[in-house]
């Protein structure tokens, strides 16, 4: 039963890229389902301006240089950052076991921990890992991308 009958507003940023075609995928997907889910695409000037509040909606996040970084921004209770809203005592404590552990492996088998706890509770809908590319010519020496998109010129020249 659930959420049978609902009426559900899946808002969205509108505007042709990667974000939108996977809000109109998902949302069609959602229907195919039987959920009556209103497409709320927005433009850029009113998406981020609010994207906090919307119950559901798609965001991307970059990736961080450690796991923990993205969760302890959005994902630990009464985060500013917090869109899914999630509040869960366990998975406060299981964080702060993981940012205390400097063992990569050892921080690696409690992040198993939290994203399976993650998925148990329903938390998001990852639906893929976006790759993030950089194009340089060959004339350029010393370049590397950032995974935060950062820019490091210092090593950089031209052949």
């Amino acid at each position: 039963e659930g959420l049978v009958g609902a009426e559900i507003t899946y808002s969205y940023l509108a505007g042709g890229d990667f974000r939108e075609d996977t809000s109109v995928a998902m949302i069609n997907q959602f229907r195919e389902a039987g959920l009556n889910v209103i497409a709320d695409g927005r433009p850029s000037s009113d998406f981020w301006g609010n994207w906090i509040n919307y119950p559901f909606s798609t965001t991307n996040w970059n990736g961080r240089p450690l796991g923990v970084q993205i969760l302890n921004l959005a994902y630990r209770s009464g985060v500013d950052w917090n869109e899914a809203h999630y509040n869960n005592p366990d998975f406060d404590a299981l964080l702060d076991q993981a940012n205390g552990l400097a063992d990569p492996d050892a921080r690696r088998e409690v992040m198993g921990k939290l994203q399976k706890m993650m998925q148990d509770d329903g938390v998001i809908i990852q639906p893929y890992w976006r790759g993030i590319f950089s194009h340089a010519t060959d004339r350029v020496l010393g370049y590397q991308m950032h995974q935060a998109f950062e820019h490091h010129y210092e090593t950089v020249s031209l052949a």
